[in-house]
């Protein structure tokens, strides 16, 4: 055999393998060049330093322009890993007045992937916020020691006063799911928690910008890279205004004081919220910086739940200021007329089933038993819409018409107030009793007609009831946002909601709550030259009832509806019926008179104690 051929398979062999060897080295260099980025940014981080430039957070003010929140000048220590090696460790723990613990773990939480998921060694991160001016001014000096760590100026966010915590919030440091859902943040960075500020976190954050700065290969900072050519700006944040009376919400806390409750007032035209007071409440000034992981853990164990926004939060049996849904119910359903007549001799007594009831005239019918809160004609009133066979086919459909009338005019399901946390309450329907009662009836369900039993609904529910009344039978959906500033309002708050009723039924609801300011159970609410209308709830419970009350004024134009809860307060008379009117003669009349003003006093110091309360 010629040589040549013999040698023939091994030229083969060996170009195949040269050949594979260079496809490697060529796959290799496209994946550095293209693909891979650790040595690029190794590279980067050499030569630039791309500092954050953090917007500053839209200020917040309410409906007559007083500033609620505001900005003040602060800075973060960064740390580029890169870098900051080889410092002494003693030495920048003293100046930071930390101690070396503090700093270890520090370190460990910046490495931490769990913790924060968006560490990378070559870019900066947050090793300490909130430092303030003075502390920046005592520390810079220090800190050409310490390679690797810089300052960056930001912001902290500042309250005007205690006022309004449950509305405005509050900002803190994002979490490892605040991280995961928005790459716009990175750990240390701030967020809205509570209240607007997380609602409109989009809105007041801004927009980040981009300082390039060109180092040496010492690491020193040389500059700008191209005279700032390829920095980006900042963007603020746009400002809010609120719909929130500043000065009505005052009132509202300070006639809260010492008692478990909240209280609601709404424009009815707009569905702007007046005020929206939840008792207890805390002080957002202590709810930034340093201290405020302290402050929020000492909130936290309050058996009082200081934090809880019991205005949209609280689930309570409404009591007797559902009674008006169930009148207007029964007229729409052609159940009663509005001269229909029960009996109340002491209260509802049928089959062996009896629910009392005050003292008054009987016969009654729809406007004096709004006036008087007659269980009985709501009773009856019910127990003859389910047994009704000549507009039902049965009592489960005659359910779930009371059911979706109660749905429209806002029960059962959120109102969708722009402020998170807010809960839906319970309006039952059959499923429910054949699930937990197996076989029922009307009797087995009456308490549900006077705001009891399985209905429960929260203070906001109850005011855009009153709301929707003074509207003569429509609401737009509550919020507290009047204006954002270079934005736009959703156009949700400004479409009309109308309920199943017929709107000519309203005037007898109207009548009925006006009937009971001038003589029945809201005398108290009286105010001359205002007309306002009212309903009291003085709903049963466990222990102590609670004291309720919904109305609005004047009955014609209406410019303010409200609703008070106070837990345990006893008679809707007792606390609702009082306080309620002293917010709407502060707002309708601009000022408390001084015997008004007297009433507000006493009402702030007369305490109600909750010696074993259970929380909800």
């Amino acid at each position: 055999m010629p040589k040549s051929k013999r040698f023939a398979p091994r030229k083969f062999v060996i170009g195949s393998v040269a050949g594979v060897i260079v496809f490697i080295y060529i796959l290799r260099l496209f994946f550095l060049q293209l693909v891979e980025t650790d040595y690029k940014l190794t590279a980067d981080s050499n030569a630039f330093r791309r500092d954050v430039i953090n917007p500053s957070r839209g200020l917040i003010s309410d409906r007559n322009d007083s500033l609620l929140v505001y900005n003040e000048p602060s800075y973060a220590l960064m740390v580029q890993m890169m870098e900051q090696h080889g410092i002494d460790t003693l030495n920048f723990c003293r100046t930071l007045g930390i101690t070396r613990e503090d700093y270890i773990k520090r370190m460990e939480d910046i490495k931490d992937s769990e913790k924060n998921p968006h560490y990378s060694r070559y870019k900066p991160q947050v090793f300490m916020t909130g430092i303030s001016v003075e502390e920046y001014a005592r520390i810079r000096e220090k800190m050409f020691q310490f390679k690797g760590f810089y300052f960056e100026q930001r912001s902290i966010r500042r309250y005007a006063s205690a006022v309004g915590a449950h509305v405005l919030g509050d900002v803190g440091e994002v979490s490892v799911n605040d991280l995961g859902r928005d790459f716009y943040y990175q750990s240390g960075d701030l967020i809205g928690k509570l209240g607007v500020e997380r609602s409109y976190e989009k809105e007041l954050r801004g927009e980040k910008g981009v300082r390039i700065m060109m180092r040496d290969v010492r690491g020193r900072t040389l500059g700008r890279y191209k005279d700032g050519l390829y920095d980006t700006h900042p963007v603020a944040g746009k400002d809010l205004k609120l719909t929130i009376d500043i000065e009505l919400q005052a009132l509202a806390e300070q006639l809260l004081e010492g008692k478990l409750g909240a209280i609601v007032a709404i424009e009815p035209e707009s569905g702007e919220i007046l005020c929206l007071a939840s008792s207890p409440t805390f002080d957002p000034r202590q709810m930034t910086g340093k201290d405020r992981v302290k402050y929020t853990a000492r909130l936290q164990k309050d058996s009082m739940r200081p934090m809880f926004n019991r205005a949209i939060m609280g689930t309570y049996p409404p009591g007797s200021t559902f009674k008006p849904t169930q009148g207007l119910i029964g007229m729409q359903e052609q159940i009663i007329s509005p001269v229909t007549s029960f009996p109340c001799i002491g209260g509802f007594h049928f089959k062996g089933l009896h629910l009392k009831c005050h003292g008054h005239s009987s016969p009654i019918s729809v406007v004096p038993a709004l006036a008087t809160s007659c269980n009985a004609f709501f009773c009856w009133n019910l127990y003859r819409m389910f047994n009704n066979r000549s507009r039902f086919s049965s009592q489960r459909e005659a359910m779930t018409r009371w059911k979706d009338h109660l749905v429209a005019m806002g029960y059962g399901y959120r109102l969708g107030v722009d402020l998170p946390g807010e809960a839906r309450g319970m309006i039952p329907n059959a499923d429910y009793y054949d699930k937990y009662l197996g076989k029922w009836g009307p009797l087995s369900v009456i308490s549900i007609s006077i705001g009891q039993g399985e209905v429960t609904a929260t203070p906001l529910q109850i005011c855009n009831l009153a709301a929707t009344i003074a509207n003569r039978g429509w609401f737009k959906t509550p919020h507290v946002i009047k204006e954002i500033k270079g934005g736009t309002v959703d156009p949700k708050f400004s479409q009309q909601h109308r309920t199943l009723v017929d709107g000519g039924y309203y005037r007898y609801a109207v009548a009925g709550m006006r009937s009971a300011v001038t003589g029945g159970t809201c005398r108290g609410a009286n105010l001359p030259g205002l007309s306002v209308c009212g309903k009291t709830g003085t709903a049963q419970n466990r222990g102590v009832d609670h004291s309720a009350f919904m109305g609005f004024a004047p009955m014609e134009k209406p410019r303010i509806a409200v609703a008070v809860y106070v837990e345990n307060g006893g008679f809707g008379a007792d606390f609702g019926v009082p306080i309620g009117a002293l917010i709407i003669e502060r707002y309708l009349r601009g000022e408390l008179s001084p015997e008004a003003q007297s009433k507000a006093t006493a009402i702030q110091h007369r305490h109600i104690s909750y010696a074993g309360y259970r929380k909800q």
